[in-house]
């Protein structure tokens, strides 16, 4: 209900959007949310235990080191010349200003030119909000390090999972609470996929944005995304260059035979050697026993075989190299030949795809999730193993819209950024003690209760000693019933304040869907309807990538 009503009132402000939007933005650390793991507040914190996992800290100083070391594997030339061909299509339909991307592209044949890369599944519409959050971290980090390094350039890169074969992943959104799903029973690459069938949910989601303030805008760069290109990787180019494209962000799509060509040694040596699977599980190991939760294992071949509508492991069998579920099957010398002749067809998994990355691009970070950060740690021996720079490790950032309405009933409240992220028992219990009348807590009757206790338990041991654990039993049974009471006090309290708390569930359940992260949920759709393009730059203007804040922004 909660999540219904609020949308409907950031439709009504919808119809009166204004041309611009001023937010002011408050940060709280990570590990204040509660919403991040053990191992990426360390790695922020720069925990010794986590130090031989990567080789650069995420900074102004870690990026000094860096570039003075920094050796590039990649061809420029091939980049230009292959990115200039991806992007002919898209700028055949586009209306907007290509003139940032087509300068950084050039840009990427000079020596001093660097990329700032973060990557992510093609979702229809852009998926959940924190896939737009990735590439504005992007695109600021590109903004800083240029300030910080004015001799050298930097290029803001999103790389298209364009080989990932999981269509239950990206099949879908979540926008006004409400799930817009394409239903097609794919295979294959999802890069690869024809958008022909996506008819239905494309009427859906463009009836969720309405037909005030910027919904005829967004609308037509879904509808012309989604109906004009043969290919969802090429779909997704057009409909993320048309929100980036102005601060010069450039897409990649690595499914192509000059980039897998350059890889195609390592190609070879990995899934003969099996080196990934030996360094990486070595690494594991290590960071297990550091405490860390480990987020991918390593197979013994570390890619899939790719052709139109199959993408399937490769296992070792029997001495030769099979495709699963397929006929498909090769000896190491029929193995070679085909990734020489045919080196696309040959799709990194999940740990090798950041190899093939740095690779093929003069990349000198890498901006991710949460667990992305960790995975990437994991990864590291096997980049030594191949003699490839390491990059910069970069959590993205996250953030918090607090429309205006909702803002008002937080002030009401007297609720502060922090406490948002509380569970909503213990705001409104924290609520109810500070604005009670009444004193609601027993500490310092319990206080003087354990004092009694202290000499009845020297009593007792005097008289026996076997005594003393009798009188802890009753003084732990005691301060549980007191514990109790303190709550049935509190309960009682609530019910006087009743219509009062109700706010604190209608805040929560707007900002915190499912009891998630906002970003991980709502599509972006509607905050742009209202604000267009100026969201984009409100959130470019006030993310900080090396700051590893989590942002609240309050309209």
């Amino acid at each position: 209900m909660f999540i219904r009503n609020s949308m409907e009132i950031l439709k009504s402000e919808i119809e009166n959007p204004k041309s611009e939007i001023k937010m002011e933005a408050s940060c709280i650390s990570y590990k204040e949310t509660g919403y991040f793991s053990q191992t990426v507040i360390d790695y922020l914190e720069d925990a010794l235990a986590l130090r031989p996992f990567y080789k650069y800290r995420p900074d102004i100083n870690g990026f000094t080191e860096l570039l003075k070391n920094k050796k590039v594997l990649a061809n420029r030339e091939i980049l230009f010349d292959v990115l200039n061909e991806q992007y002919a299509k898209s700028i055949q339909h586009s209306t907007y200003n290509t003139q940032p991307v087509q300068k950084n592209i050039s840009l990427l044949k000079s020596d001093n030119t660097y990329t700032i890369t973060t990557g992510h599944q093609l979702n229809i519409f852009a998926g959940p909000l924190y896939f737009i959050y990735k590439i504005v971290t992007s695109i600021k980090l590109s903004q800083q390090l240029k300030a910080a390094f004015p001799d050298k350039n930097f290029v803001p890169v999103y790389w298209m999972a364009s080989e990932d074969h999981d269509f239950a992943e990206i099949n879908y959104t979540i926008i006004g609470g409400k799930k817009v799903q394409w239903g097609y029973d794919a295979s294959g690459a999802t890069g690869r996929i024809n958008p022909e069938t996506i008819r239905q949910a494309l009427n859906q989601y463009k009836g969720a944005l309405g037909i005030e303030g910027h919904a005829s805008e967004l609308a037509e760069i879904v509808e012309t995304a989604y109906t004009k290109f043969e290919k969802l990787a090429d779909a997704t180019r057009y409909l993320v260059n048309a929100i980036f494209g102005q601060y010069g962000l450039v897409i990649i799509d690595a499914d192509d035979h000059q980039f897998k060509q350059q890889f195609a040694p390592v190609m070879e040596r990995d899934i003969i050697e099996q080196n990934s699977f030996k360094n990486i599980s070595a690494t594991n190991e290590q960071l297990e026993h550091a405490g860390v939760h480990i987020q991918v294992n390593p197979r013994e071949v570390n890619f899939f075989y790719l052709m139109d509508g199959l993408r399937e492991r490769i296992v070792f069998e029997n001495e030769h190299y099979q495709v699963l579920n397929s006929e498909i099957s090769f000896s190491e010398a029929e193995l070679k030949q085909e990734i020489s002749q045919y080196p696309e067809r040959f799709s990194p998994n999940v740990v090798m795809r950041p190899l093939y990355q740095e690779c093929i691009l003069p990349n000198i970070a890498y901006i991710g999730g949460g667990a992305e950060v960790v995975y990437w740690l994991e990864l590291k021996s096997n980049f030594d193993y191949y003699k490839v720079d390491f990059p910069i490790l970069i959590l993205r950032n996250s953030g918090l819209i607090i429309r205006k309405e909702i803002a008002s009933k937080i002030a009401k409240m007297d609720l502060q950024p922090a406490d948002l992220f509380k569970s909503t028992d213990e705001i409104k219990n924290d609520w109810i003690k500070k604005h009670s009348k009444h004193n609601l807590s027993l500490a310092e009757e319990w206080r003087e209760l354990a004092c009694v206790f202290e000499k009845i338990k020297l009593r007792a041991h005097k008289i026996d000693s076997t005594l003393a654990p009798s009188a802890e039993a009753v003084q732990a049974r005691l301060k549980h019933a007191i514990d109790n009471l303190e709550k049935k006090l509190i309960k009682a309290e609530k019910r006087n304040f009743q219509t009062r708390l109700e706010q604190v569930d209608y805040i929560k359940s707007d900002l915190f869907p499912k009891d998630s992260l906002q970003e991980r949920t709502e599509n972006f759709g509607l905050f742009y309807v209202k604000w267009g393009q100026s969201f984009i730059d409100e959130l470019i203007k006030n993310f900080e990538p090396l700051n590893f804040e989590f942002t609240v922004l309050t309209e």
